[in-house]
C-alpha cells in the first residue's frame, strides 16, 4: 500500500516475522482426506477456485459449491459475483458442469456455511463432511464460523499451498496483505464473544504479534469498535 508520496512502505524484518507467525496461526494445517462435498470460498482471490478444482482432480470430494455474491472489493473484478466467475472458471479447466454448484448469495462466511448447506440439500446432498477451500489467511476463521453454525458435519480446512512471500507477490501490495492477516487475526478472536464462531486459542507470541503489527499501522482492515 502506498504511503501519501506514492511509496510502497517499506516492511521491516520484524514485521516480516509477526506476519509469518500470524500467517502459520491462520493455517490449520489440517490432514486433507476425502470429503462429501467441497466448499470453495468466494474472494478477490481467483486462486481459491483454482485450488479447490486442483483438489477436485485428486479425488477428494465428488461435488463441490462454489458460493459467494460482490463485495466492495471484489464488484470491478468479478461483476457477475464471486461463485458465478468461480464456476466459469472451474469448468474452463475441465471440471464436468455436473459436479459445480453455484450458491451466488453469501456476503460473509456465515452465510458461505448456511447458504451452501442450503444449495448442496436442493441437489440431495446431505454431507457428513466438507472440505472447505479459502485464501490461506482465512482458514482458521472459516474453520471456527464453519463449525459454529454448522455444528453436525466434519470440517476440513485447505488452501493453495504458498508462503507469505510469494503471496504478497502476487497480490502487489506487502502491505495491504499484512493489513489482512491482522484484520483476520482480529476477526478470529472477537467474534466468538459474538456469537459467530466458536472461540480458538491464540498463542501468546501470536496475540504480541498482532499487536505490534496493528499498533505499527497495519490496521487498514480492522474493525473499529
Amino acid at each position: 500500500m502506498a504511503d501519501a508520496k506514492g511509496q510502497q512502505r517499506v516492511i521491516t524484518t520484524q514485521e516480516w516475522r509477526d506476519a509469518e507467525l500470524i500467517w502459520d496461526y491462520h493455517q490449520m494445517h489440517h490432514e486433507l482426506r476425502p470429503c462429501s462435498a467441497g466448499i470453495g470460498l468466494g474472494s478477490h482471490d481467483l486462486g481459491v477456485a483454482s485450488h479447490t478444482v486442483d483438489l477436485y482432480r485428486q479425488g477428494l470430494f465428488p461435488v463441490l459449491v462454489f458460493t459467494g455474491g460482490n463485495s466492495p472489493t471484489t464488484k470491478a473484478r468479478f461483476p457477475r459475483g464471486e461463485a458465478v466467475h468461480y464456476r466459469e472458471h472451474a469448468l474452463q479447466l475441465g471440471v464436468p458442469e455436473k459436479v459445480v454448484l453455484v450458491e451466488p448469495n453469501a456476503a460473509n462466511t456465515g452465510q458461505n456455511a448456511v447458504f451452501s448447506r442450503q444449495v448442496l440439500a436442493a441437489a440431495g446432498i446431505v454431507p457428513e463432511s466438507v472440505l472447505v477451500v479459502c485464501k490461506p489467511y482465512e482458514e482458521r476463521r472459516s474453520y471456527a464460523t464453519f463449525k459454529k453454525v454448522w455444528p453436525g458435519v466434519d470440517v476440513v480446512c485447505a488452501s493453495e499451498p504458498v508462503g507469505l512471500a510469494a503471496y504478497a507477490e502476487g497480490i502487489g501490495d506487502a502491505k495491504l496483505v499484512i493489513d489482512m492477516l491482522v484484520g483476520a487475526l482480529q476477526r478470529v478472536m472477537v467474534y466468538p464473544e459474538q456469537g459467530f464462531t466458536i472461540p480458538q486459542e491464540v498463542p501468546g507470541d501470536v496475540a504480541a504479534a498482532f499487536k505490534q503489527l496493528a499498533d505499527g499501522g497495519f490496521d487498514s482492515r480492522l474493525l473499529r469498535r
